[in-house]
């Protein structure tokens, strides 16, 4: 059983495996990704129901430009039609959508579905998903330093107020608490540039599992394993501190 006590407010999770999960069936790519956003969905509804205010999928990263041409436009057809499709199922659950990464060059029709859709769902105050489409760290921490060093050449910024907590205040991420829990699939154990700067604390929790074969319960034990845990933050653990 879950301590809903100790849920993790914001669980990041990088996707990974649809391509593989395909080809062991000698399906296409994109049928890996078809059946990856049913998992989407299914793990929206369970993270409501379990009480986790925040989960990141990383959709696309910046490096998946090189992908097959034929692999990227369905890629960008299938957020198309989930912003088409279940905009309006997740406003009526009270659920916000946000997406985050670089605009360019994901189209200009897409990027304005993805506003509107940002916009119907703004004032909701239930579980926040978040996309990271378009999406590389290092780039979202270069634009940040940028964004800083134009307001300290304005006047707007001293030297000396950047820190931790203001540096944050510039990232893509900056409304949302960091994620307490990574979870990442297909065995693979490495970040592949995804929030660099706020995994910082983060507990990783890597499976042998094909994204398209990730489900609630698989969720479940990543929370359960969590639990388990003792999040020191550079401390000591409770046991030598008591002694």
């Amino acid at each position: 059983m879950l301590d809903k006590n100790n849920i993790p407010k914001h669980v990041a999770i990088i996707m990974d495996g649809n391509g593989r999960w395909a080809r062991n069936k000698g399906l296409p790519r994109t049928a890996g990704h078809r059946e990856g956003i049913k998992r989407v969905k299914e793990i929206i509804k369970a993270a409501g129901e379990i009480g986790i205010k925040a989960v990141t999928f990383f959709a696309f990263s910046a490096e998946n430009w090189s992908r097959p041409k034929k692999e990227v436009d369905a890629l960008m057809r299938y957020l198309d039609n989930f912003l088409d499709k279940e905009i309006v199922e997740l406003d009526k659950n009270n659920i916000r959508f946000m997406v985050i990464g670089r605009q360019e060059p994901i189209p200009a029709k897409l990027i304005q579905k993805i506003r509107n859709a940002e916009l119907k769902t703004g004032d909701n105050s239930g579980l926040t998903i978040v996309l990271a489409l378009n999406y590389g760290a290092r780039q979202e921490i270069s634009d940040a330093a940028k964004k800083i060093a134009q307001a300290v050449i304005e006047g707007r910024l001293k030297i000396s107020d950047v820190d931790v907590d203001l540096f944050g205040s510039y990232l893509y991420t900056k409304s949302l608490p960091d994620p307490d829990l990574l979870i990442r699939t297909s065995a693979q154990m490495r970040l592949s540039n995804f929030l660099l700067w706020q995994l910082s604390y983060a507990e990783f929790y890597f499976l042998d599992k094909l994204w398209p074969d990730f489900r609630r319960s698989d969720l479940e034990e990543a929370i359960l394993e969590y639990q388990r845990r003792e999040r020191r933050f550079g401390g000591i653990d409770a046991v030598k501190k008591s002694n």
